[in-house]
């Protein structure tokens, strides 16, 4: 199944709604608030500095990278005009902060004109993500650092022991929602080919325990088996009631694996 992600517009409004909330739910979990933290503490700002996030979607790691940067500008590229629409209603009152529509591998940007690219949860959505950090190398200034951060999917797992139908779930949103699952393994190569340097390199464990946080994969599963007519009513509501049923008992075990590589453009 294609990666919907690829073109969020053709998804549709509904699937555009519901990720815009689902990735301001994720990005509120103290692990993610962290991993963000960060990597914007190792990044230089001033007041002349521009700041960009490649893939920028509703806008929830924009507006803390707005946050922390301020009064230093921010700008959020974004293919999806759902997302960018999106992410401009949820970020009234950040004056330092805009979003544009544009595709990652084709930056509406002068050279050299960009002090810090980040690129968050984005490269494992894409074919070519060479192409999006050739452009960010483009861009970037001399001296101008490239965050790559993003889930080593291959990891990811719902499941409590062979056969659990929630694991099924999240191997299906790794199958049917992410066009790399093992980007990560690959992230330093690819920067190495660009001529980065790379400055550091972390991997950090985030666990998922008893609230609604991974529940996103279990719905958006079950409504694109639902679709297909691969499913029926029944199980949909099961599946769900199940996920809610763990997270209710303190039984609901989810684990994600994050890696963040910093690089410098030299």
């Amino acid at each position: 199944m294609p990666d919907p992600f690829q073109d969020v517009d053709a998804a549709g409004e509904e699937f555009v709604a519901s990720f815009a909330e689902a990735m301001d739910v994720r990005q509120s979990d103290p692990t993610m608030e962290k991993i963000v933290s960060s990597y914007l503490s190792q990044l230089a700002f001033n007041e002349d500095s521009l700041t960009i996030e490649v893939g920028s979607g509703a806008g929830a790691v924009s507006r803390r990278i707005a946050s922390f940067a301020n009064p230093s500008k921010v700008i959020g590229f974004e293919p999806s005009t759902g997302f960018v629409a999106e992410a401009r209603n949820r970020a009234e009152g950040l004056e330092n902060l805009e979003f544009k529509v544009a595709d990652g591998a084709a930056l509406p940007l002068p050279d050299k004109s960009v002090d810090n690219v980040i690129m968050h949860t984005v490269l494992t959505h894409v074919t070519r993500p060479e192409s999006l950090i050739a452009e960010a190398k483009r861009v970037l200034k001399s001296g101008g650092q490239l965050v790559v951060c993003d889930a080593d999917f291959s990891k990811a797992t719902l499941g409590r022991g062979p056969g659990d139908p929630l694991e099924a779930c999240a191997k299906a949103f790794v199958e049917g929602f992410v066009t790399d699952p093992f980007f990560v393994a690959k992230v330093r190569k690819l920067i190495a080919a660009e001529g980065l340097q790379l400055d550091h390199f972390e991997v950090q464990s985030r666990t998922v325990l008893d609230n609604d946080q991974m529940l996103p994969w279990v719905q958006a599963t079950c409504q694109k088996m639902f679709d297909q007519g691969e499913i029926g009513q029944a199980l949909f509501d099961g599946l769900i009631a199940e996920y809610r049923r763990r997270a209710d008992a303190k039984q609901l075990y989810g684990y994600q694996v994050f890696a963040t590589a910093i690089s410098r453009k030299p």
